[in-house]
């Protein structure tokens, strides 16, 4: 498997780094968690981490996580959100990826993902789905395309940018 830009997926490979990736983070996030009042995304102070996640669609929980989903009481299979800042159309500018996981919220394909960029008055939302960003070799502008991926063998979809936004080309 190999990862790209941001740690992603990218195309080829086999499962097996995923899923031990997937275990030792969730077995950190359990042990460790975020801290309250400090920044657990690298670049970006308190407050600027707080308006990623809003513009994300979280919202800080009481135990200092943040969250979208809410699962009463939380499973297992709960990761909190978490961010990580790459540069995607090498611009020179990082965009922001937001991602939390539950198959309670997100049925068997666990994860939800937001990707932003930051303008003037804040973040905007580029693209938002549930399921595994897989960065595609193909793009447009600049942009990569970004395939939505998850289990069965049916196409998955496929957003590609369109100057201002990604917009869904397949089923």
């Amino acid at each position: 498997m190999k990862l790209g830009r941001s740690g992603l997926i990218r195309e080829g490979g086999t499962g097996w780094l995923t899923l031990a990736a997937a275990l030792v983070t969730t077995a950190s996030m359990l042990a460790v968690g975020p801290v309250r009042g400090s920044s657990v995304v690298e670049g970006l102070s308190a407050s600027e981490e707080a308006a990623l996640f809003a513009a994300a669609g979280f919202s800080l929980a009481g135990n200092g996580q943040y969250q979208r989903c809410r699962e009463e009481p939380v499973t297992l299979s709960y990761q909190p959100g978490k961010a990580e800042l790459a540069d995607l159309n090498g611009d020179g500018q990082d965009e922001a990826w937001v991602t939390e996981g539950s198959l309670y919220c997100y049925g068997n394909t666990e994860q939800y993902f937001v990707l932003l960029t930051r303008e003037q008055n804040g973040w905007r939302i580029l693209v938002e789905a549930a399921g595994i960003p897989v960065i595609r070799e193909t793009g447009n502008q600049g942009w990569p395309d970004i395939e939505v991926g998850g289990p069965g063998f049916a196409a998955f979809p496929l957003y590609r940018w369109n100057g201002e936004a990604y917009v869904r080309r397949n089923p």
